[in-house]
Parts: structure tokens; C-alpha cells; sequence
């Protein structure tokens, strides 16, 4: 990808020690747009060709932006697919977020909503304008701003946190335990030293170990002028790998990458004379000038500087760790007890039930007695069916009919 539509976007976390880095991922919520929309442009020969003429006041002051209106037809069709699967996403988003704020009952307006992005123009939400481009700039340029300051204090923080760890280990050991595994850690930081020579970033030597093994050409006819030609804008680093290998327990790739950012931050300040985080030609052969291009120190890796903490930010640290625990510790309590309760209500609701069953079966048995009662004839007195005595009571009627006719016959 050109180094000159990196400038366009004047995103400098795009640079790794000066050399366009684009595959490591920004950090920002729209970076896989951002990255889209430029291999999009990229592949227009006529933007292309502006890029290799514009200079930095065309790119800050957005005439650059303005050349979008001459791109071919399919770059601008790609480009308007784009925003609008943005514009979605976005949408998705805020629906998201509402959702989880209880809000699902409230009309959602999003054009107003989507105003609180400013990577694209929201009142235009289907196609991808000159205005886009420009606000993409700034957007990305503004929010990348503190990067560096936020990589090194993640750093510390990584740092910190792996000591921390390392001394709660060596406490949880006996002594003899401790010892041998304070020998093996200071045999690993030794074994990590000796690493290769690392040459200054951006110094002559430095340029010429690139000049060499990545242009195939001869380190003796090392020009300066040459070089920024090869190379536009970026300074191809020297290859970190030599000096941290993943497969080496020794060898930390977090380190690595605080490495790369101290390079990339070396170069620029010494050859980004007007701080702009562009460098020109003519910036760059102005550093090859300075005393420190031609005899350079060796550059100093992490294990050979300060820690990047002190004691007091550590035990700082610790003491944040351990309030963070004791707030985990609370939350836990707080949920074991209302668990708890939720077993006992569950119980107590349990015991509710089986008594409504219990009650519920008892009228049901009572409901089948009143029915068999119910279809029973009448008793007696002494507890006999009603119809036995009506029969009882014909029987003696037709006894006493028999002695009344015998009686005439008499």
C-alpha cells in the first residue's frame, strides 16, 4: 500500500518506527471501514497519481478530498457500498445500546443519532461524498492523537502486573524453591541479552542493513537521496526478530512491540523537524547531517534501560489490584447471599406448593365422597336404607289385610 495514502489519512499509528504497519489494527470502533475504504482508493490510478504530487497542506486543508469527485465510477460505487454497510452497522449499534438501557419503547431517530459519529457526513447516509473523506481524516487523525502516550501506559500497566505476579509466586514457595526459581529467571534475562547488535533507528547504519538486505543493494553506495526515493515516506525497520523470538521463553512479544514504538518515536524525533508526523524530503536529508546519523550510539533495548515503573507506581498498582479484589470480593458476597435467598424463597414457594397440592387433593377426595353420597337412596333412623322400611311397612299392611279377611270369613 502507497506510503503516500497513509499520509492522506496523516494516521501515524499506521507507521511502525516510520514504516506503514496497516495490517495491526488501529484500536478505533470504525477501523475495519477505515481500512476498507482506503484499499478502495488505492486501487484508483488517478487518486493514486494525486497522492504522489499532494503535499501536506493539501491533505490537512481537504483539497486533496476534493479529488474524489474524478475517481472511476466503480471505486465510487465500492465506496458508497461501504458507507452504507457503516451506516448499518452504526444503526445495529445504537439499537444495541438502547436495548440495554431499557429503552426498546423509545422512536429512535437516527440521523440525530448517528451525529455523535463523526468519521461521516450523517445527514448523507448513502453515498460516499468528498466530505466523508475529509471528515474520515480528521476523525482518525484526532483520535489517534494520544496513541503512543496509551501504548506506553498499557505497557506499564503489562509490566507492572507481570511483577506482581512474578512476587506473589516467589512468596506462595519455600525458600529453597524461591531461590531456584530467582536463579532460572535471572538466567532468562541474561540469555535474552545476548541478542545481536541492534543498530540506532534511522542512523546510517541502520539505513544501510535495510539498504542491503531488503533493496539487494551494495551498503558502500548507500545515498541518502535514493533511499527516500525507495522507500517515500516510511523507514523499513530492522527486524525485531533477531533480537525477540516467540518460541524463547525469554523473549516477551508485548516487549517487542514497545520496542517497535520506541524506534518508530526515536526516528521521528529526530528527523520530524516541524513535528507534523510527515516526513519530507527534505527533513530527512537534514538528519543525515547530524552528528548522530553518522556515529550513532548503540541503541538500547529494554533490557539494557530503567524499568519503565517505579517502586512507588508499583506498590501503587498493587494497592489498586487490591481494592479491585476486595470490590470483586464484596460483589461475590452480595451474590452468594442473594442466592442464597433465592434457595430459600425457592424453597419456601416449594413447600407452598406441595401444601396447595395436599389441599387441593383433599377437597377433591371430599368432592368424590359428596357425590357417592349423593347418589345413595335415603336411610333410616338406625342407619337402614329408606326403601327396606317402606317395604317392611307394605309387608306388615298386606299381613294385616290377610287377618282382617280371614276374620269376615269367619
Amino acid at each position: 500500500m502507497p506510503c503516500a495514502l497513509i499520509i492522506l489519512l496523516s494516521i501515524h499509528v499506521l507507521f511502525c518506527f516510520g514504516c506503514v504497519c496497516i495490517s495491526q489494527d488501529t484500536g478505533l470502533y470504525y477501523d475495519r471501514y477505515l481500512r476498507e475504504v482506503i484499499e478502495v482508493l488505492e486501487t484508483d490510478p488517478h487518486f493514486r497519481e494525486k497522492l504522489q504530487t499532494a503535499n501536506t497542506d493539501d491533505i490537512k486543508n481537504g483539497r486533496l478530498s476534493k479529488e474524489l469527485d474524478l475517481v472511476g465510477h466503480h471505486v465510487r460505487t465500492r465506496l458508497d457500498e461501504l458507507k452504507r454497510q457503516e451506516v448499518s452497522r452504526l444503526r445495529m449499534l445504537l439499537k444495541a445500546k438502547l436495548d440495554s438501557t431499557n429503552a426498546q419503547s423509545v422512536q429512535m431517530d437516527h440521523a440525530s443519532l448517528l451525529k455523535q459519529f463523526e468519521h461521516l457526513d450523517p445527514h448523507n447516509q448513502n453515498t460516499f461524498e468528498a466530505k466523508d473523506l475529509e471528515l474520515l481524516i480528521v476523525t482518525a487523525t484526532k483520535d489517534l492523537e494520544n496513541f503512543d502516550a496509551e501504548r506506553h501506559e498499557e505497557f506499564k500497566r503489562y509490566e507492572m502486573l507481570k511483577e506482581h505476579e512474578r512476587r506473589e509466586y516467589l512468596k506462595s514457595l519455600d525458600q529453597e524453591k524461591r531461590e531456584e526459581e530467582e536463579k532460572r529467571i535471572k538466567e532468562l534475562k541474561e540469555k535474552h541479552r545476548q541478542h545481536p547488535k541492534v543498530n540506532a533507528p534511522g542512523s546510517v547504519d541502520q539505513l544501510r542493513e535495510v539498504w542491503k538486505e531488503t533493496d539487494g543493494l551494495d551498503p558502500q553506495e548507500f545515498n541518502p537521496k535514493t533511499f527516500f526515493k525507495l522507500h517515500g515516506e516510511s523507514f523499513c525497520p530492522q527486524p525485531l526478530e533477531k533480537v525477540y523470538d516467540p518460541k524463547n521463553e525469554e523473549d516477551d512479544m508485548m516487549e517487542m512491540e514497545e520496542e517497535r514504538l520506541r524506534m518508530r518515536e526515536h526516528v521521528m524525533q529526530n528527523v520530524d523537524l516541524n513535528h507534523d508526523r510527515l516526513v519530507s524530503l527534505e527533513e530527512f536529508l537534514k538528519s543525515t547531517e547530524k552528528k548522530e546519523f553518522n556515529n550513532p550510539n548503540e541503541w538500547e533495548t529494554l533490557d539494557d534501560t530503567k524499568p519503565v515503573y517505579t517502586e512507588e507506581e508499583l506498590q501503587r498498582f498493587e494497592a489498586e489490584l487490591q481494592d479491585r479484589e476486595m470490590e470483586l470480593g464484596r460483589r461475590a458476597e452480595k451474590l452468594r447471599q442473594e442466592q442464597e435467598l433465592l434457595k430459600e424463597r425457592s424453597k419456601a414457594l416449594e413447600a407452598q406448593k406441595r401444601e396447595y397440592q395436599q389441599a387441593v387433593m383433599e377437597m377433591s377426595q371430599k368432592q368424590k365422597e359428596q357425590q357417592a353420597l349423593n347418589r345413595q337412596p335415603p336411610s333410616g333412623p338406625n342407619g337402614e336404607l329408606q326403601f327396606q322400611q317402606e317395604m317392611q311397612k307394605l309387608a306388615n299392611e298386606d299381613s294385616q289385610g290377610e287377618k282382617t279377611k280371614t276374620l269376615f270369613t269367619l
